[in-house]
């Protein structure tokens, strides 16, 4: 037990004493239930798996490897005391969520049956108007399992070159061959399974040529083409692992575009998230001043007279609108599946009126929505808009952070963070059971869930960090993220003065769409004076959770895991 010394008004010292984690009340009625002479063996512990941990298929062979890799010491390896169990249950083997690194969940359907991790702008290592461009961000994007690129590709300086940049803003550009040279090396660290590099492409015909010379140059027999102009079905994960896919609208005359125009007056409505919105966004009236009109798929095919071949053949997920309206762009083609893109508002302003029409159109195509303009801070949107909707590539800027993002993150920690989550089957269903997120449905089912304790700030964390004179005052957030009447936020009590807070408390949350939704944890720091203080924060989705007691690691305001915090918490359904 070691001790903490505060200095308050330059003279008085206070003194805590800082005891180590210990088993709160409901662990250790769990042990004594399932143990004898305060030994847990082998038997006893394969009985707490099956009848606590829901682990139906779990055998005393399983029971002793734990005991053995988990036990301290050679003596205690026939079985666990009260110390050693505890231990065990805030190990990485008993985490919330399997182990990362393989899928589990069906890989074989066609690409348009996933959500799949995409990143917007990837290229850029902070806001979206004067910031470097950068290959590091695509980088670290690869690395943290996101599967879709986006690079928007100019002409160079003295144009006989390609830079990725984002035109029209004071962002430094990189160059197009160091992009694609980073996105071949790092692709597949996290997972094997395809990467999408979606081109907005402001490029000359020949400029275009040079493009395909460096792509195949570059990726070779890795880069998926068709065999067909236009796929009539794609392909799965499964059969592009390590493969690579070009997305791109056809190509167009060099700089052929609309002028950049005011569309109405913008959105008024701040983001409707769960627990507050993201960073501000700045006055709509900037949204005449910059539009993102490069994500803008403004019509297909027929229109190309002047592409290269070359370029256009690498073309694997063509993208476009078409000509007309939403009815037009929401057509579902028997022959050919393609990609549409919406930008955040248009997304919700179609979600108003053609929401079961989104469905129907993502069953066999490719929905990508992307942030609205002037969200020049890289800040985000809410993703659960496109996600009820079945989008499959909601595009998040990566480099920024903050609940938007954090949900992003929480949803592709499912099917061992391969970067791909199949959609639930719900919004598969065709005829007439198409899903419509806008009619309400009965409760299907009710997430308990239990805290008990928090541990590891006082080793990830400085002792001034959350309070100058005393330990910090902890209190957990634990909602749901999910359809409208699923969503809801609940607060647990303050423990004062302690680096390892004990709640012991039980939330219920009533689930119309558990397919859908998301846990979300958050823990701050009490603060009388000021902002409460970040704590740590993690989001899991409902239908990953392994039941009975877990370990919860937290993560940071940008989404890295911290050496030491978890909380200890107790899953189950009714």
């Amino acid at each position: 037990m070691s001790k903490q010394t505060f200095t308050v008004c330059l003279c008085f010292r206070r003194r805590f004493k800082v005891p180590p984690a210990e088993p709160p009340t409901g662990i250790k009625s769990l042990f004594n239930k399932y143990s004898a002479n305060d030994l847990m063996t082998a038997d006893h512990l394969q009985r707490f798996l099956v009848e606590v941990q829901k682990q139906e298929k779990a055998t005393i062979e399983e029971a002793e490897a734990i005991i053995t890799q988990n036990a301290p010491f050679i003596f205690q390896r026939k079985g666990f005391n009260l110390e050693a169990f505890f231990k065990y249950l805030f190990g990485a083997s008993n985490s919330v969520l399997s182990p990362p690194g393989s899928a589990h969940q069906d890989m074989t359907a066609p690409l348009s049956h996933y959500f799949i991790y995409t990143g917007h702008n990837s290229y850029l290592t902070g806001n979206q108007l004067s910031s470097d461009c950068s290959d590091a961000p695509i980088i670290q994007a690869l690395e943290r399992g996101v599967r879709v690129i986006e690079l928007d590709i100019w002409p160079n300086s003295t144009n006989d070159d390609v830079d990725v940049l984002h035109g029209r803003t004071l962002t430094t550009p990189v160059a197009l061959r160091t992009c694609l040279r980073s996105i071949k090396t790092h692709a597949f660290s996290a997972s094997e399974f395809p990467v999408v590099i979606t081109l907005e492409d402001h490029l000359t015909t020949e400029l275009q040529a040079k493009v395909a010379e460096m792509v195949h140059e570059i990726y070779g027999d890795t880069l998926f083409t068709p065999d067909k102009e236009c796929l009539e079905e794609f392909p799965s994960p499964e059969s592009l692992r390590k493969r690579f896919i070009i997305s791109t609208k056809p190509p167009k005359e060099y700089l052929k575009a609309k002028e950049t125009k005011p569309k109405g007056n913008g959105s008024k409505e701040k983001d409707a998230e769960v627990w507050g919105g993201e960073i501000a966004s700045s006055d709509d009236k900037l949204y005449m001043y910059f539009q993102d009109d490069s994500d803008d798929d403004d019509s297909d095919d027929e229109d190309d007279d002047n592409a290269a071949p070359e370029y256009k053949s690498l073309i694997g997920i063509h993208a476009g609108k078409g000509k007309g309206g939403l009815d037009d762009w929401l057509k579902v083609d028997p022959n050919k599946v393609r990609r549409l893109s919406l930008s955040e508002h248009e997304l919700e302003k179609a979600a108003r009126t053609h929401g079961p029409q989104i469905v129907r159109f993502t069953q066999r195509n490719l929905l990508r929505v992307y942030p609205k303009g002037i969200r020049f801070d890289s800040s985000n949107y809410n993703p659960l808009i496109g996600w009820m909707h079945g989008a499959q590539m909601v595009a998040f800027n990566m480099q920024g952070y903050g609940r938007s993002l954090w949900l992003m993150q929480g949803l592709f920690r499912g099917n061992g963070g391969c970067g791909y989550v199949k959609k639930p089957e719900l919004l598969l269903k065709g005829g007439n059971e198409v899903f419509d997120p806008r009619v309400e449905i009965p409760f299907k089912m009710t997430l308990k869930v239990t805290i008990y304790i928090g541990e590891g700030w006082y080793y990830d964390f400085k002792q001034s960090h959350f309070d100058s004179y005393s330990p910090p005052d902890f209190y957990a957030k634990i909602g749901i993220a999910g359809v409208p009447a699923d969503s809801e936020i609940k607060k647990s009590k303050t423990v004062e003065d302690s680096w390892s807070p004990t709640w012991n408390e039980e939330f219920e949350f009533p689930l119309t769409v558990p397919d859908l939704a998301l846990l979300r944890i958050e823990v701050h720091e009490y603060d009388m004076s000021e902002k409460d203080d970040f704590a740590g924060q993690t989001c899991v989705p409902v239908r990953e959770i392994r039941k009975g007691i877990r370990s919860v690691p937290l993560y940071s305001q940008k989404g890295d895991v911290y050496q030491s915090v978890k909380l200890l918490m107790r899953f189950d359904t009714l």
